[in-house]
């Protein structure tokens, strides 16, 4: 009898790891890009620290600038029409990283928190950039996920979105020498 109840008992709690398995909701998500720019990081991080001036960014059409009290926010308009409302966590000149969140927008994804790095490249004169998001889908419930709101598409974004800005960060940079 005790090895019957046994058998059950594992067999129950195996049929459960499934259920289990995929009730915690969805994975954390986390995109990381690195370029190497041919330009002195001092430059690079003059361009990348200033947070009222995405204009480097081959998509963002406009950004606004906003202080509330000690915190400043920026809403970015995409050249395709979306937007996002970004607050400021901290900007470390001796580190050269500015660190920012996504307060909401239209960019599929929540929960977003990003950081730039510039650092002394491997070469003189070179500069290596490491901008790094973490985030999460937008749909926040279990199974079945809504078209377009998986994690799939969410990485997607983010990757389109730095992959496009380091290329005209390396463009931007190294064109005005």
């Amino acid at each position: 009898m005790k090895k019957i109840l046994a058998l059950l008992a594992i067999g129950l709690s195996i049929s459960l790891v499934p259920f289990a398995a995929s009730a915690h909701g969805p994975s954390p998500q986390k995109v990381e890009k690195i370029m190497v720019i041919k330009a002195d990081p001092a430059k690079v991080w003059a361009i990348v620290k200033d947070f009222g001036n995405m204009s480097w960014h081959p998509g963002v059409a406009s950004t606004k600038v906003e202080k509330k009290a000690d915190e400043t926010f920026r809403t970015l308009t995409f050249k395709d029409g979306g937007n996002v409302y970004e607050k400021l966590r901290s900007v470390d000149d001796a580190s050269m990283k500015i660190k920012y969140e996504i307060i909401s927008g239209t960019l599929p994804l929540t929960d977003y928190n990003a950081s730039i790095t510039v650092a002394k490249g491997d070469k003189p004169g070179e500069t290596t950039v490491t901008w790094v998001g973490r985030f999460y889908r937008l749909y926040k419930l279990n199974p079945p996920i809504p078209a377009g709101q998986d994690d799939a598409t969410a990485v997607a974004a983010i990757t389109g979105v730095f992959d496009s800005g380091l290329a005209n960060l390396k463009k931007v940079a190294e064109g005005s020498k």
